[in-house]
């Protein structure tokens, strides 16, 4: 995993400009990245898995 950028969810949710609880409730249906479950609880998004989830977005606005 070395060298993979992992984004802290507060910075997912910047970027995408959504709430948190937006962010979830996506998450709940099945359309959101995939997220990474740290051992400390912490959740994190792999910098690959953003960009293939906005490709999809792009993808499905066309």
């Amino acid at each position: 995993m070395a060298g993979t950028k992992m984004l802290k969810l507060r910075e997912v949710l910047e970027e995408i400009e959504m709430s948190r609880a937006a962010f979830y409730r996506m998450r709940a249906r099945g359309h959101a990245p995939r997220l990474q479950k740290l051992p400390n609880g912490q959740l994190r998004v792999r910098r690959s898995d953003l960009d293939t989830w906005w490709a999809r977005c792009e993808e499905n606005a066309a």
